[in-house]
Order: structure tokens, then C-alpha cells, then sequence
């Protein structure tokens, strides 16, 4: 992916990792669209960053998706990088006999279903330009378990596995696919993340994010050095000390 000259969608981009991206993106000199339910936090963040759009989109609604992804090709023709930012991280707690379910699915539509709809909704238009990409946000948490996050664990690993299959079939296309795999980072994604020594600053985890894609246009997993504690465990040998070390060191570790 090139980091400038682009035209992006980010849906799942009204706070946090997205809306960071958004804005470092669009001073890269890209369009960039923004993509989020409330209408007034839309227009909020209209306000105040000039020459970013804003489309309303519920991403676990498939209706709503389909309505968004018309706006925006009719607005963005020139539309080429799609990425599939929202997600939601939810506690659950699987011995007691309820409560886990409804956070479970909810999960599941929202941060499996939903990006699976989102691309399908703008793959046919992609293929038609000579340089597109689809970047997916997976997670650390793709590779090694956070005990009190089963769902939001298996969604993150399916979304890399996804990630890798769709590379495949779309490897004779001008559409590549980049995966983002970000580690903890302080935002309000889980109760007292913004505050935890184990998270990532925001700013710096966005700074190197854009410094890699720079360097590495051709690039297929966007990897910061703090996520490659939890991504490399198995292939180092030393798994069972990740898996332990995270679940004993912070709860909201991404």
C-alpha cells in the first residue's frame, strides 16, 4: 500500500486506533472517508478535520453496509483502500450459566461478519482499479489468548486467516490485502485500557503503523515491535510463557 495519493474508507473510525489512522492518513495527502453510526459524532469530527468525509454505517447491520458502500462510491468513485476498522472487545465469562452468549455473538457480528460483509460490498469495485488494497485489523490476541476474551480471541484469529486466504485468491489481481495487528494500545476498547503501562500509546503506535506501510509498501502483516511478543510465541518455541505471561501481566492486553 502506498501511504499517500490514496482514497480510503475507514469505517469503525469515530475514536480510538481508526480515527487516529483517519487523521495521520489524510496529512499523508489521502482522502480519506470516515465511516461510524452517530450522525453527530460524524459531524463532529467533520468540523474539526477539514478534508475528511464522513458516511454513517452501522457495520453489524448488513442493510446499512450496502447503503454505505453506494454513498460512498457515488461520492469517492476513485475509492481504492477499504479498511476494516470496527470491532469491540467484551469480557466474557464462560463457566457461569449466562451472561457469555449475547457478548459472544454480538462479537462475532461485529468484528467477523462485519468485515466480511464490508469487503464483499466494495471487492467488485476494488478489482476495478489498477491499485487497490484492503487492509483487515486483527489483533495479538490472534496468536496468543487473553483468558477473558474468548470471542473477541477467535474473531481476531479468524479475521488473520481470512487475511491470508483472500491473498491468495486475489494474489492475480491489482487488489492486495494488508493485515494490521496491533498489540495493547491505550484506548477506550476495554475498561482501563487508556491508562494501562502494558498499552501502547496511541500516537506512537499510529507513528510507527505509517512508518511501516511507508517502508514497506509491498508489506502483507503491519507488525509494530510490540505486537511480535505475542505474535512470534510459537514460532520462537516459548508460546506457553506468552499466553502466561500476558494473562498474569494486564487483562485489557489487546
Amino acid at each position: 500500500m502506498n501511504i499517500t495519493g490514496n482514497t480510503i474508507f475507514i469505517p469503525g473510525a469515530t475514536s480510538g486506533i481508526g480515527l487516529a489512522l483517519a487523521r495521520r492518513l489524510s496529512e499523508r495527502g489521502n482522502t480519506v472517508i470516515v465511516g461510524g453510526r452517530r450522525v453527530e459524532l460524524l459531524d463532529e469530527i467533520a468540523a474539526a478535520n477539514p478534508g475528511i468525509d464522513t458516511v454513517q454505517i452501522d457495520t453489524t447491520d448488513a442493510g446499512s453496509i450496502h447503503s454505505a458502500a453506494q454513498t460512498v462510491l457515488a461520492t469517492h468513485p476513485s475509492l481504492n483502500v477499504v479498511i476494516a476498522m470496527a470491532g469491540i472487545m467484551r469480557p466474557e465469562d464462560w463457566t457461569s450459566p449466562a451472561g457469555f452468549l449475547e457478548t459472544a455473538e454480538a462479537t462475532v457480528t461485529t468484528n467477523l461478519l462485519g468485515p466480511i460483509r464490508l469487503i464483499a460490498a466494495f471487492i467488485e469495485h476494488l478489482r476495478t482499479m489498477p491499485d487497490a488494497t484492503i487492509m483487515t485489523v486483527s489483533s495479538g490476541l490472534a496468536f496468543a489468548p487473553l483468558r477473558v476474551t474468548p470471542s473477541y480471541n477467535a474473531t481476531k484469529a479468524a479475521i488473520h486467516m481470512l487475511s491470508e486466504s483472500l491473498r491468495l485468491q486475489l494474489a492475480d489481481t491489482s487488489v492486495s490485502v494488508l493485515e494490521l495487528e496491533p498489540p495493547a494500545v491505550r484506548t477506550s476498547l476495554m475498561p482501563g485500557q487508556e491508562t494501562s503501562d502494558f498499552a501502547m500509546p496511541l500516537d506512537e503506535f499510529v507513528t510507527e503503523v505509517v512508518e511501516l506501510i511507508e517502508a514497506q509498501p509491498d508489506a502483507t502483516e503491519i507488525q509494530v515491535e510490540n505486537v511480535k511478543f505475542l505474535r512470534y510465541g510459537e514460532a520462537r518455541g516459548d508460546y506457553a510463557q506468552v499466553v502466561e505471561t500476558l494473562n498474569r501481566r494486564d487483562p485489557h492486553a489487546r
